[in-house]
């Protein structure tokens, strides 16, 4: 417990300035959410308790045209990218389900003002937590996420993100091996 609080300055919000990121509560930044998720995505409870169903992926069964065209094993791959999404998001998770989600950012994983960020999903009497720590390139998090799905994440070096300033046009996508490969 002591590792957990040991940055407790990053728990405080910063002091905002006029003009600055809205304050916990106000209409901009709703410290409560609710996530209705469409029927369509409805599963039954022997889908849930079979064990071959959970290595799908209910949401994306087929792999896009852009994925690994004209490459062999490529359906295999598709799977293998993210083997347990039907387990994390309709076994343990709550995707399928409408829910409330309440905490500083509900609609968010990180703090846009970096440090930690959590969250309660709530469905019916269901308490599932989340919790995520970033500064600078490390980002921690583990829990139920935005959309009712379990997920646990460690990254030391992940890219930094360069701010957009407002009227900025979107940078350019150059892929490395030449713009035919998009």
């Amino acid at each position: 417990m002591g590792l957990l609080l040991s940055g407790c300055c990053s728990l405080c919000p910063p002091k905002t300035k006029p003009g600055g990121p809205p304050q916990l509560g106000s209409a901009e930044r709703p410290l409560k959410i609710t996530i209705r998720q469409p029927k369509e995505q409805r599963f039954t409870l022997l889908q849930k308790l079979n064990p071959i169903w959970w290595f799908g992926n209910a949401d994306d069964p087929e792999p896009p045209e852009k994925y690994r065209p004209g490459k062999p094993l490529r359906k295999f791959f598709w799977y293998c990218r993210n083997p347990f999404h039907n387990f994390d998001h309709y076994v343990i998770g709550i995707s399928d389900k409408p829910f409330t989600r309440i905490g500083p950012y509900p609609n968010r994983m990180q703090n846009p003002n970096g440090g930690w960020n959590w969250a309660v999903c709530r469905y019916g009497w269901w308490q599932l937590p989340f919790a995520d720590y970033q500064r600078g390139r490390f980002e921690f998090y583990i829990g139920w996420r935005t959309g009712g799905n379990f997920g646990i994440k460690l990254n030391f070096a992940q890219k930094k993100k360069k701010p957009k300033l407002p009227g900025e046009p979107a940078p350019a996508v150059v892929h490395p091996h030449g713009p035919e490969k998009l």
